[in-house]
């Protein structure tokens, strides 16, 4: 359906050492580097790769939006049945292509969600009667019935991204690109998206060309798969052998690797199977031990309402010292709404939040700074300078180390707004992260970062909760929880149903529970602690 054939792309840079004040740019290492990538009709194509590698770049030149709109140097074709469309501008490939970017609030073009819908059958002239069929099917196809009158700007990020997804739907388009679909969403409504996506690969013929960093999703749904490799190049193929040779594994590989499975697991149930045999030691050992150091951040009784909807309901929780704690529960639940009301800047109804004998909400914009650090859900909010390198000084000490280490090889003279989505979360988390506040809070911190990052970011929040301060990071990455997490808080409607410590919260929910836990039960959280087992036995 989608040919891609030797697809080279290059930017031009601007020498900052050259004395005559950078005439005449040098080229780069090119991002892309002689591709050649098929999308076979009816068939859903997986792109992963480390972060900044260049995933969105490649889907940007299927739907004609790179080098258009991004600049660079494009070599190669780009086929479509047959006919070359690689010079098509976007608008007239929309309506065989479908694009959903990592942004999905920023392709809206209406107020509500129903008007949202139906916005791109419009432009392609379809009649009333149809359009209102494909926009009530497309409200029960997605879940998202009950949202139809609703304005876009009122939705979490995980009820955007559905409808973003909508709105492309509507148009029947043969191929869907999709950059990172299910990263703000939860756990249940990502698996009800990709079946979804399944649905229409297979039974009527849709491609899906999707780029995904939370592969523990999306690889059982995956037909092939395209590896960037970071040198401008890329390998396709089988998933499970790609991912025998992939740096980037989801843990129920990283699980069948340690353990010496072949072929390697792909979902829950194949791996479950394969665990039967599995000779493991001791255990991990339950936590159950209440906190013991002081609340850093008391909050009583907060109350948060946005027009007729009640965000948080009369909710008390208490962040000691010492102690990271994430923040889980289905999107909408209002856990943006608590972050942004505990921080001092979201308005509420009645309650108290306490930062050091101060209510948060009482004190003025430099005073809320000294006392709370927020991470917000769109990173590129706290992002306003014309270089990484000036981001990092205004930022303050360390905040350079801090980006090196989740988002290594960032050039100083790079802009913000040039960064991979990956890149802009990890130099707005360097941002946060260098600053001094005792309380931190972060709203989805791992969209697009790959494992590695979020490896790594964990063990700075685990640092910096052993230098005694205090995290809350609101997040649906199950696995990310598994690594940094002590407690777990759990909301549903605005309001705490569940909170513990993490071994036991995710073993009581199935949706919550990382794939290592799935496989093996609890208390197993993590591959390092199977594998820890394992070498004590042997």
């Amino acid at each position: 359906m989608i040919d891609l054939r030797g697809i080279a792309l290059r930017y031009d840079r601007v020498d900052p050492t050259d004395p005559t004040d950078g005439e005449g740019p040098f080229p780069t290492a090119p991002v892309l580097d002689g591709v050649d990538l098929t999308v076979e009709e009816g068939e859903l194509l997986l792109v992963s790769g480390p972060t900044g590698v260049g995933k969105s770049t490649l889907l940007g030149v299927v739907t004609g939006l790179v080098p258009r709109f991004s600049g660079g140097r494009l070599e190669g074709d780009v086929l479509l049945d047959g006919t070359s469309i690689v010079r098509t501008p976007p608008r007239e490939r929309a309506h065989a292509i479908g694009y959903v970017g990592q942004d999905p609030a920023a392709g809206f073009v209406t107020d509500t969600v129903e008007e949202e819908l139906a916005y791109g059958m419009e432009q392609l002239g379809l009649a009333p009667t149809t359009m209102r069929r494909r926009v009530e099917e497309t409200l029960d196809l997605l879940g998202v019935a009950d949202l139809r009158s609703r304005d876009l700007r009122t939705l979490s990020g995980g009820q955007q991204q559905r409808v973003a997804l909508g709105s492309v739907l509507t148009m029947h388009p043969r191929l869907l690109v999709l950059d990172e679909p299910t990263s703000a969403l939860d756990p249940t409504a990502a698996e009800e998206v990709l079946a979804t996506l399944t649905r229409l690969v297979r039974d009527l013929g849709v491609s899906v060309l999707l780029a995904e960093h939370r592969l523990e999703r999306v690889v059982p749904f995956a037909d092939r798969m395209c590896l960037m490799t970071g040198d401008g190049r890329v390998r396709v193929g089988e998933t499970a052998e790609v991912l025998a040779a992939s740096p980037v594994v989801p843990p129920i590989v990283e699980l069948g690797r340690l353990a010496g499975w072949s072929p390697l697991p792909l979902d829950v149930r194949d791996a479950r199977r394969r665990a039967r045999g599995l000779e493991l030691g001791v255990p991990p050992a339950y936590d159950d031990a209440p906190p013991t150091g002081d609340a850093v951040l008391a909050a009583t009784g907060v109350t948060v309402v946005h027009g007729p909807t009640v965000a948080v309901r009369d909710l008390d929780l208490s962040l000691p010292a010492g102690v990271v704690t994430a923040l889980m529960g289905r999107n909408g639940c209002g856990k943006s709404s608590l972050l942004w009301t505990l921080q001092g800047s979201g308005d509420r109804r009645s309650g108290r939040v306490r930062v050091g004998g101060t209510d948060t909400g009482e004190a003025d914009a430099g005073r809320r700074r000294e006392l709370v650090g927020l991470l917000p859900q769109n990173p590129a909010d706290l992002l306003y300078l014309d270089t990484v390198e000036a981001e990092c000084t205004t930022a303050g000490p360390g905040a350079r180390e801090v980006l090196d280490q989740l988002a290594p090889g960032i050039p100083d003279e790079q802009h913000p707004r040039d960064l991979s989505e990956g890149q802009r979360m990890a130099l707005s988390l360097a941002v946060v992260l260098s600053a001094t506040p005792p309380v931190l809070l972060l709203d989805e911190p791992t969209r697009g970062l790959d494992y590695a990052a979020k490896a790594r970011l964990a063990a700075l929040l685990r640092g910096l909760a052993g230098d005694g301060r205090t995290a809350l990071v609101a997040t649906h990455d199950v696995e990310f929880v598994a690594l940094c997490a002590d407690r777990v808080v759990v909301m549903s409607e605005g309001e705490v149903v569940s909170s513990g410590p993490v071994r036991r919260v995710v073993a009581e929910s199935p949706a919550f529970a990382p794939q290592v836990t799935k496989v093996l039960g609890a208390p197993w959280l993590r591959v390092d602690e199977v594998a820890a087992s394992l070498g004590a036995r042997s």
